[in-house]
């Protein structure tokens, strides 16, 4: 027999006693998503404290070998893929890598030392695990976008809007006026935060339009990678993420945000990008070609909670951010990576009008990053660093778009609530 291949077509697996404390074939069966039957009286399992093993394996008494099979064929067909499931759960969270046992120590450690803002058996036991839920943010579930199905509760009714600008405020035409009223006119905008990252200093209050809601203007200090800071200033749990020469409608902005409703732990929006595995050169490619299948959806128009701002500031590793400052590219295609190595799922596509009427470059204004022939290259360039800081691909492929209801249908506009998005 194939010794990998017999494990993985394996539903239980016997981990007798070791020569030590533990024994190696713990680990590789729950690589392999069999399910360990323990026959070893008294071994404390690793990290016992926090994880719930009773939910990962079968305990069985090697004093009494002859009942282990009676024991594993009394496990119920649903618990049997309960049980797989967590074992995968447990060892991609904490035992996939050295780095991740040495963190998963360090962080038990912390949670000992400041116990008033420790993590709870729930948070270490359900994905996306411990290590990605940070305690400083909040030590409450509700307050964590993976959290809200099992706890029955729907994310606030209301977004914060984040404005991403590079180009200075020379003319009231520029299409970032056009792109404020347009989002300060959804009856679910609680505020709009203008982060301002020109090389020029930002125009006095009186030189923007007045809007039903509040305007802040906050210094981005010309790093590409602020944009996902955990600003003070976002109080709702739903960010819309746009860059300044953004074309939407009212209507695209407040169906995209019932869309997130329901799916708060995603990244919900409009622009839509892929990537694929290169044979030849052996590493990732990516691509901005229109394709059914996408796996990246860009975060110049896209909706997401306000929790990823502090994972993206504290913890992913410093070495990322600065190479997102340095080229001034790829915190969208990172912020991809973060969310769905989190969620281990697709971005959400919604529908949008089939063509966008390009703005002309104002004069003294920069050009657009897309222009540039290298923005590119470093997009590919990121995609495999990023890969090889995660240590495998986490994008997720999809097919799947969300459009109103009788959307492009022929019926009277009458009957559609989002009319304006079938509008070119």
């Amino acid at each position: 027999f194939d010794y990998q291949e017999l494990l993985h077509n394996s539903t239980f697996c016997l981990v007798p006693r070791g020569r030590r404390l533990g024994s190696f074939r713990f680990l590789e069966s729950l690589q392999a998503a069999c399910i360990p039957v323990l026959l070893s009286n008294g071994w404390e399992l690793p990290f016992s404290d926090v994880i719930q093993w009773n939910q990962a394996v079968v305990e069985g008494d090697e004093r009494l070998l002859l009942q282990v099979p009676s024991t594993v064929r009394a496990v119920a067909i649903d618990r049997v893929l309960a049980l797989r499931q967590r074992t995968q759960m447990l060892w991609e969270a904490y035992f996939s890598s050295v780095d991740k046992i040495v963190l998963t120590t360090l962080e038990i450690i912390k949670d000992r030392v400041y116990s008033h803002i420790s993590r709870n058996k729930l948070m270490w036991n359900a994905l996306p695990g411990g290590l990605l839920v940070l305690p400083e943010y909040s030590t409450h579930l509700a307050h964590y976008p993976f959290y809200y199905l099992n706890l029955g509760i729907s994310p606030g009714p209301e977004f914060t809007a984040v404005i991403h600008a590079t180009s200075p405020l020379i003319s009231q035409s520029q299409p970032i006026m056009k792109l404020l009223q347009v989002v300060s006119k959804s009856k679910y905008c609680s505020q709009i935060i203008i982060l301002w990252n020109s090389e020029k200093p930002p125009p006095h209050r009186s030189k923007w339009p007045p809007m039903p809601v509040p305007l802040i203007i906050t210094d981005g200090r010309r790093k590409t990678s602020s944009r996902f800071l955990p600003h003070a200033a976002i109080e709702t749990e739903a960010v819309l993420s746009l860059d300044e020469d953004t074309v939407l409608l009212t209507s695209e902005i407040n169906f995209a945000f019932h869309v997130w409703r329901s799916f708060p732990e995603r990244i919900v929006g409009y622009p839509p990008r892929s990537h694929f595995w290169d044979p030849v050169k052996k590493a990732w490619g990516y691509t901005s070609k229109w394709t059914n299948e996408y796996s990246i959806v860009l975060t110049g128009a896209a909706f997401y909670h306000r929790y990823y701002h502090h994972l993206f500031s504290h913890y992913l590793p410093s070495s990322l951010r600065a190479l997102v400052d340095r080229t001034s590219n790829c915190e969208d295609i990172l912020m991809n990576f973060l969310i769905s190595s989190v969620t281990h799922l697709p971005p959400v596509k919604v529908a949008q009008r089939k063509q966008y009427k390009e703005m002309p470059t104002l004069q003294g204004t920069k050009m657009a990053p897309w222009a540039n022939p290298e923005h590119f290259t470093q997009r590919q360039e990121c995609v495999n660093t990023f890969a090889s800081w995660f240590g495998y691909m986490p994008l997720v492929h999809s097919q799947f778009r969300l459009d109103p209801v009788l959307f492009k249908d022929h019926v009277s506009v009458l009957r559609k609530r989002y009319k304006d998005l079938e509008r070119v």
